[in-house]
């Protein structure tokens, strides 16, 4: 490769970065300035001063001074801001009870339609990858209609069986493509050696196939993390409200602190962040262990 090319990939890396990060940054950046920077003109990339202000409103109610008016809350001021900390919890709880659910249902589901044969296989796994074509809008009635029924609106568990509805079949067409490239002899030798049918999927074929199985709850988690519509519909108090709702209610007051705004979406990608670290660590695990098989 030329020096040419080398500088030119180079520079497309970078704004590629930039493209990709640079509405992230400027998101945290802005969470530390005060109103005042944010509505200036021309807007500091660089705030003048850091501020923490907002971030303590979130954590303990006390008002920024910049939107305190003669002991009087300013319109800037948003209420919703202080349910995001409650929200962030829900929003980890629901989520990660829907993902070690999908697995738990997923794996064994997804090794029969790899493994076994019988009757109506290849109709039955035909529906599970149709069910994901259901645009969410088309079903939203009727899945509110069978919460309410079931007396589930507002819990946890009503978000969380709705949530598996559409987690669970893209978890069960992942892995079962995933086991079908897993040497069959593997688990032929495990049995040779004592192992039932369920012993070798635990034994040996989930930690082979440790990189699939984390890509499947990633994707179970976040499905979860950041759904909006029906977390929307079937949630109506704090006690259960998630993330995307508390933003939602906060980004659509017309009045709303910019400031505050961005504090919010900064608290709400930690989790996130955090949890895409861990499964980046427990992806090599799984990719070294599966090699070392």
């Amino acid at each position: 490769m030329g020096i040419l090319q080398r500088v030119l990939l180079n520079v497309a890396g970078l704004l590629l970065a930039a493209f990709i990060l640079g509405p992230i940054v400027w998101v945290i950046d802005a969470s530390f300035q005060t109103e005042g920077d944010l509505s200036s003109r021309p807007l500091h990339i660089i705030p003048a001063s850091i501020s923490l202000d907002n971030y303590n409103y979130v954590f303990t109610g006390a008002i920024p001074h910049t939107l305190q008016g003669n002991g009087v809350l300013t319109p800037n001021i948003s209420q919703e801001a202080r349910e995001l900390l409650p929200a962030l919890r829900n929003s980890a709880i629901v989520a990660g009870a829907a993902a070690i659910i999908d697995l738990i249902l997923g794996i064994p589901a997804a090794y029969a339609f790899a493994r076994m044969r019988f009757r109506f296989r290849s109709s039955l796994f035909n529906v599970i990858l149709g069910s994901r074509l259901l645009p969410a809008v088309a079903i939203a009635i009727p899945y509110y209609v069978i919460v309410n029924n079931l007396g589930l609106l507002n819990t946890y568990v009503g978000l969380i069986l709705v949530y598996l509805t559409f987690s669970l079949p893209f978890t069960i067409w992942f892995l079962a493509m995933y086991f079908r490239y897993v040497p069959p002899d593997l688990e032929d030798a495990a049995r040779t050696d004592g192992c039932t049918r369920l012993g070798a999927l635990v034994r040996v074929l989930v930690p082979v196939a440790a990189p699939g199985i984390a890509a499947a709850a990633a994707f179970a988690f976040m499905l979860s993390y950041s759904e909006f519509l029906f977390a929307l519909f079937l949630t109506q108090t704090i006690q259960s409200q998630t993330v995307p709702v508390i933003i939602a209610s906060i980004a659509v007051n017309p009045n709303a602190s910019l400031a505050l705004i961005a504090v919010s979406v900064s608290l709400a990608m930690i989790i996130p962040i955090a949890f895409a670290l861990v499964f980046r660590r427990y992806l090599v695990r799984g990719v070294l262990s599966g090699a070392l098989q």
